[in-house]
Parts: structure tokens; sequence; C-alpha cells
């Protein structure tokens, strides 16, 4: 009986996750990496230039933070510039100043409808009505209903606030173009009166509580930027902190960090090996209609095998993309 039981779970479970692992195969985000997500100063055209061959997951293009202000609009036309020359290598987004500055709309209108832009981050995003904001900016300068925004989550008051910031970005109040969330450790460090420490244990409650929140809504997470250029141990160590936590990948300020982030997001040539383990042993059990699944002495459940899936689908993206760009 319970051998009867079980294989009816299995096969009413393997039917419910396939459909399911069928739908997140095409939503175009499932599978995507982010190990490495390089911010390149706008008002840089030789950066901006040097970027196309870096082998980072994802290009920033900022127009914040590393852009002067008398330096702002000639750092948009750069980057609109660039992204009509195209960047096929690369997903880039923009990194737009915040609405209440001089710029932040006049950035969003600029963005809306140019080829190639796959995102616009906005930077300290507080509230639902920002995301919400953001985007009627964007429909009004006829910007396509893919492109996404990415959330900076920067100060205490925006922590607090995940929740509405993802239920509004991930509804029609905003076009349901919310994709991700992008931790500002440098900023809510600041905020939070904090000391700047190796194992971040202060912002540890902050991390996961983002963490959560994506999850929660269907969102990429990535960390924040590490300032120490020459401590690449240390570098090594977040990286590590953050992937075991569950984020996709990491923000960086400089080139040399690519390497160390794309190996620590990336998946071990065990875990890989074990996720077709895993794969191989569920699709025979679906089969033959047995009721249990073992591999490597472990139970195998539902859970086990969507993340097997998960897995695979990134690890297949990461090799087409370094057969492309090359290794870092």
């Amino acid at each position: 009986i319970l051998a009867k039981s079980q294989t009816h779970f299995l096969c009413a479970a393997g039917r419910q996750l396939m459909a399911g692992l069928r739908a997140m195969s095409t939503s175009g985000k499932e599978g995507r990496p982010m190990r490495s997500v390089l911010y390149m100063p706008g008002s840089n055209q030789k950066a901006i230039a040097k970027s196309r061959t870096l082998p980072a997951d994802v290009i920033i293009m900022d127009l914040e933070d590393a852009v002067a202000p008398d330096a702002k609009a000639t750092a948009r036309k750069q980057i609109i510039d660039a992204l009509s020359e195209g960047f096929k290598s690369h997903p880039v987004v923009v990194r737009a100043n915040a609405l209440d500055t001089p710029w932040g709309k006049d950035d969003l209108a600029a963005l809306a409808s140019v080829k190639g832009l796959s995102a616009v981050a906005i930077p300290k995003v507080e509230n639902g009505k920002t995301v919400a904001e953001v985007h009627e900016i964007l429909k009004k300068n006829s910007a396509p209903a893919d492109l996404e925004i990415w959330c900076m989550i920067e100060t205490p008051i925006g922590i607090l606030r995940l929740e509405d910031i993802c239920k509004v970005g991930t509804s029609d109040a905003a076009g349901k173009r919310l994709s991700a969330l992008v931790m500002g450790t440098s900023d809510l460090t600041k905020d939070l009166r904090a000391k700047h420490t190796t194992d971040r244990h202060p912002l540890i409650t902050s991390l996961q509580l983002t963490l959560l929140a994506s999850r929660a809504y269907g969102l990429a997470c990535l960390d924040g930027v590490h300032l120490a250029l020459d401590n690449a141990e240390e570098l090594e160590r977040h990286c590590k902190q953050a992937m075991e936590m569950g984020y996709d990948g990491k923000t960086l300020i400089h080139p040399k960090q690519v390497a160390v982030a794309n190996k620590a997001f990336r998946p071990s040539a065990d875990e890989i090996a074990e996720c077709r383990e895993i794969m191989k042993a569920y699709e025979e059990a679906l089969s033959q209609k047995k009721g249990v699944v073992v591999v490597r002495g472990r139970l195998v459940e539902e859970l086990h095998v969507a993340n097997a899936r998960r897995l695979l689908q990134l690890h297949e993206a990461i090799e087409a993309r370094e057969k492309l760009l090359g290794s870092a």
C-alpha cells in the first residue's frame, strides 16, 4: 500500500513539477547568469568600450555615484550612443539617478526606448510608489514591456518596506517590470552606523530579509559591492557567504573582481554531476513508476529535482557565455 501511494504521489508531483519547470524555462529569467554584475562609469568612454570584452555576466552603466553632477548629461548621451552600437555579448543595465534628483526623470525618459537595454536600476528605493512612478515614466516614453526595473535596497526604510516594494513592483501598477533587488551595502552600513567587518555580521539581517523578499516574489537578488580592491581574500569570503545564503551574484566595482565572483557563484563540477544523477534517477523512476528515488544515499524529493534543473540550466548558460567571451 505504501509503495502504491508513493508511486501515485511521485507521478502526480512529477506532472506538476515538469509543467512548472517548462514554464520556468520560458520565463527568460531562470538560468540567466548573474554571478558578476560590474558597474562601469557612464562618463568614461574607454571603460564603456572595455566592458564589451570583459567576462562579467552583466554590465551596469552608471549615471549615479560614478558620475559628477556636471557630467551627468554627457554620460547619459555616451551610454545611449554605446547601446545604439550594440552590446550583443552582455545584458546591459543602466543605473539612473534617483527620481528626487534633477536628473532622474530625464534619465528614464531618455533611456526608455533605447534598444539593447535590459533594465534600469533605481537607487535608494524605499517604497512601492517609486517603482510605479518609474514604470509610468517608462511607459509614457514608449518603453517596451520587457524593459525591467531593478530596485536598489540601500537604506533602513527600504529594508523595512521590502514587501511593499516587491508587491507593487510585480503588479500591474508597475507593469510587472520588477525583476531584481540589488543590495546597496555601503550606504546601508553608513545609515546603520555599523562597522565594515570581515564577517559582515552587522549586515546579515538586512541581507537575509532582502533575499527572503526576492524569493517570495520570484526576483533575482544581488549582493552589494566590495570596496577593498586590494583584498581579494575578503572578496572571495563575501562571495562565498552570499552564495551560501542563496544570492544569484555580486555587484562589482572593478574588472579584477570578476573572476572571483564568477568562480564563487558557479555550480561546482560535483554539484553538476549530482544534478545529472538526480535528473536521470527521477526520470527513470517516472518511466518505471517507482515510488522512491535515492541518489548518493539520499531520498530525492520534488524540491531536489527542481533545484537540480535550475542548476543545470544555469550551468548550460554559463558554458554558453564562456564560449562567447572566454572564462574569467
